[in-house]
């Protein structure tokens, strides 16, 4: 357990981690590797940080479950709501859908997609003079698209001050490593070099995420989450398989020993 983590939060991140691993395993669904590098912001934020006014878009799509067990954590869904996961006529589905479930304001999961409307959501905010935030988690291969830089230019030039992005940096995407695939470098001086406040911080460190996410500092900001895909599961860290690949009935017996110890 890391120091920074009261024994509650260290079970609340476990038990998370054990429905979102029956969750993919019983629908038969990969991309475990991306939903658990992501699992710790989404839990830190809903359960520590954001308020009514607040809203979250999840512009990595494909960590839609990581969403739905943390919504599942609050209170939001039911356990029989996440064994409809990926089934016919769900609410619950690969992407997340807009308005089926009260705290997903938009369909995203098109890499690229979520900034810009999270930004506009934002615009809407200021222009009506409305509390709250606006947050939006995106992945670190998301970069690679050219929205999220448009964004960012919108984001600046109208100066919105209650926008924070998070970048789930955890260094590997469908084809490989980032730095393999298309290497943009340090993530950091390029973002900026926009004029937007940057901050990096460990994402699976339950006192940095709060810090990082609470601050009220005005935006927009970029947190950089360095993070670990397949995280609580030795047997998945860092491995390319996790981010397609669905349990079999051997690693999943093994993945829940493993987050069990």
């Amino acid at each position: 357990m890391n120091l920074d983590m009261s024994s509650d939060t260290a079970a609340l991140i476990r038990s998370s981690k054990r429905r979102l691993l029956q969750m993919h395993y019983e629908a038969g669904v990969g991309h475990i590797g991306g939903n658990l590098s992501a699992l710790d912001s989404l839990l830190c934020l809903h359960h520590a940080v954001m308020t009514d006014n607040d809203l979250f878009v999840l512009s990595k799509g494909h960590a839609a479950g990581a969403l739905y067990v943390t919504l599942w954590s609050i209170g939001k869904l039911t356990d029989e709501d996440l064994t409809s996961f990926h089934q016919d006529r769900t609410r619950l589905a690969g992407h997340p859908a807009p308005k089926a479930i009260e705290g997903i304001p938009v369909a995203t999961g098109s890499l690229g997609h979520g900034l810009p409307l999270a930004s506009g959501m934002a615009m809407a905010k200021k222009f009506r003079h409305e509390p709250g935030r606006v947050f939006c988690l995106t992945s670190d291969g998301e970069w690679q698209e050219g929205s999220n830089w448009e964004a960012l230019i919108f984001a600046r030039h109208h100066k919105l001050y209650n926008l924070t992005i998070l970048i789930d940096r955890n260094r590997l995407q469908g084809f490989g490593t980032t730095d393999e695939v298309a290497s943009l470098g340090d993530l950091r001086p390029q973002l900026s070099s926009f004029g937007v406040t940057v901050e990096e911080v460990d994402g699976h460190s339950w006192r940095a995420l709060s810090d990082a996410l609470s601050c009220t500092d005005p935006g927009p900001r970029v947190i950089i989450l360095d993070t670990v895909k397949g995280k609580g599961i030795p047997s998945f860290e860092n491995k390319l398989d996790s981010h397609y690949l669905p349990l079999s009935d051997l690693e999943y017996s093994r993945a829940m020993q493993e987050l069990g110890s």
